[in-house]
């Protein structure tokens, strides 16, 4: 069993106590009268102390220290790593964990019943051309070997060997999957072993992903997905095919989502079982959940024209009268400011929203603040709708007049902020930067970009073509160098991707590459339009030309405060 490491110093948290035997709870840098100087270890004389009068690479318990596999004895591994060289980390994931048919130890074994201490040694002793012979190899003994660095003469022809298998495999048509219309019903769930569950995705044959390995192998080459991805994109259909209930019947898109617990490949698997015709999308907007979950409870009118507004907000009506459709945010906030409100009608008494007047609306809106305004938008949105469609007989809100929204002033960023994030060592970083610092990108405009927008140094954004300035073409330059080397064969369309959207075309996420920088893109934009608007003397309508912008958005920056020079 291996040391454990000593406890942390009770003053700093980050370096280790000076002794153990005697007891010491402080490092040399926080003992009083100090800090003092840690000496040399007393083993190997190294300055790199770390407890016990040992360095890091002599104390038992210190992360440098070597120790052997708990997988196949190898010495050379370290605590960090869990005791595990790196192939037995491979067959900790793979193979199930039992007894070994040819040394009895407990450990991870192969599906020839033999862990991998035994199965190195008889590949050590293979003859080229014969089977492995485990119960002669390991008859007499076992040879140990260092991790990480033993060579198998006889790997090159036989991964030569079980890669003509595969294609022949791959050659053999698919079985014909049956997809049923039916599910069977479960008298009570009980949730599965994880344990058992793994275990029985890891032995037991899988006809779905042999009906899926086509889309999977076409899919993979065209968007150039790495064997580890490919490797858990399977494990996670026979993951999916040992949850499943009802054998043959399409998988649902919530019961992949549920299988991350399991460790497994969400995304990737979607698009493959999408790609194969098996999947059943049945995902619900988090914005459907939050609506059912405020409407629940009230009164049957109420909540049928609360539907019919919901519906319209989420997907337009191509009827008259048309209604093009909401984002989801803006249903979201109309609803948090509405909740409250038909709440309190529904506990009044109210049965339908036609028994609402003006003086119920101005008497239940809040006094002030944001909820207010929310309140009040989301109300105007809903009698509309409703008056539209005929549900009720007036409009409430129609002869109220609109409160007035609170605008802020925007504020110079500091310099070295900018210089900063355009000096960033990330490509991406220095070169979202760069555009929004520029030419004042928003933020949707840069998760948005494709390569096709940048030609001849100019880029095309909707119907304006904007000259890029010098620092950004340098910037573009750079980051389109890492983007070939780093993903070559990568088909996403967009300018800026990263390593979870590289093997699709989806573009990336509203926090990339932001998050690690201490500037936001708001931020950056409202700088940038600051400077243009003190450059121009207050040019209101050259701010609406070179930006976008309408007149009150770019009325809002005109009684900004001016960035004040830089002292010399």
């Amino acid at each position: 069993m291996s040391t454990p490491p000593p406890s942390k110093c009770a003053a700093c948290q980050v370096n280790r106590v000076a002794w153990t035997k005697p007891r010491v709870d402080l490092c040399y840098a926080c003992l009083p009268g100090g800090p003092f100087d840690a000496p040399p270890c007393r083993a190997c004389g190294s300055p790199a102390y770390f407890s016990q009068g040992l360095c890091e690479r002599c104390h038992p318990g210190a992360p440098l220290y070597p120790g052997s596999c708990v997988g196949c004895l190898a010495f050379g591994v370290y605590r960090g790593n869990s005791w595990l060289c790196w192939t037995c980390r491979w067959w900790r994931q793979h193979y199930p964990v039992g007894g070994c048919l040819y040394c009895d130890r407990t450990s991870a074994i192969n599906g020839e019943g033999a862990c991998r201490l035994c199965w190195e040694n008889a590949r050590r002793v293979q003859e080229i051309g014969r089977a492995v012979d485990l119960g002669q190899a390991n008859r007499h003994g076992q040879q140990l070997y260092l991790a990480n660095n033993q060579y198998d003469v006889t790997g090159a022809k036989r991964r030569r060997i079980a890669k003509e298998r595969q294609q022949r495999r791959l050659q053999t048509p698919a079985p014909a999957l049956t997809i049923v219309g039916w599910r069977q019903l479960l008298l009570f769930r009980m949730p599965p072993h994880q344990g058992a569950v793994k275990k029985r995705a890891l032995t037991q044959d899988s006809p779905l992903l042999r009906y899926c390995n086509q889309a999977l192998r076409e899919h993979s080459a065209r968007h150039s997905w790495s064997k580890r991805l490919i490797n858990g994109v399977a494990h996670t259909i026979k993951l999916l095919e040992v949850l499943q209930e009802t054998p043959g019947a399409k998988i649902r898109a919530s019961d992949v989502l549920a299988s991350a617990r399991y460790g497994a490949t969400v995304v990737s698997t979607l698009e493959i079982l999408d790609a194969a015709g098996v999947l059943e999308d049945d995902r619900i907007l988090a914005v459907e959940r939050y609506f059912a979950r405020h409407t629940a409870g009230l009164p049957t009118g109420m909540a049928d024209q609360l539907q019919l507004w919901f519906d319209t907000m989420l997907q337009g009506s191509d009827q008259v009268p048309r209604r093009r459709p909401r984002h989801v945010q803006t249903i979201h906030m109309h609803i948090l400011g509405m909740a409250p409100i038909w709440q309190a009608w529904a506990a009044q008494g109210h049965e339908s929203f036609a028994e609402i007047t003006t003086h119920d609306v101005r008497k239940a809106l809040p006094v002030r603040g944001a909820t207010r305004l929310f309140a009040e938008q989301g109300l105007r949105s809903l009698f509309t709708v409703l008056k539209a469609n005929k549900r009720i007989f007036t409009n409430p809100t129609r002869a109220m007049s609109p409160t007035p929204t609170n605008t802020t002033i925007p504020l110079p960023l500091d310099t070295q902020k900018i210089r900063d994030g355009l000096n960033s060592p990330d490509a991406a970083s220095a070169l979202a930067v760069a555009l929004v610092a520029f030419h004042a990108l928003t933020g949707p405009q840069i998760q948005a970009l494709t390569l096709t927008d940048i030609t001849d140094g100019k880029l095309t954004l909707a119907h304006r073509t904007i000259p890029l300035a010098g620092p950004v073409k340098s910037r573009l330059t750079a980051y389109l160098d890492h983007r070939a080397r780093t993903w070559p064969n990568t088909l996403n369309p967009h300018l800026f991707i990263s390593r979870k959207t590289a093997p699709r075309t989806r573009p990336v996420g509203t926090q990339f590459p932001w998050t690690t920088l201490d500037v936001t893109p708001r931020a950056l934009r409202d700088d940038r339009i600051l400077q243009e608007i003190h450059a121009t003397g207050g040019d209101v309508r050259r701010l609406c030309d070179f930006f976008g912008l309408g007149i009150d958005a770019a009325l809002r920056y005109t009684t900004a405060p001016e960035r004040p020079l830089p002292t010399r």
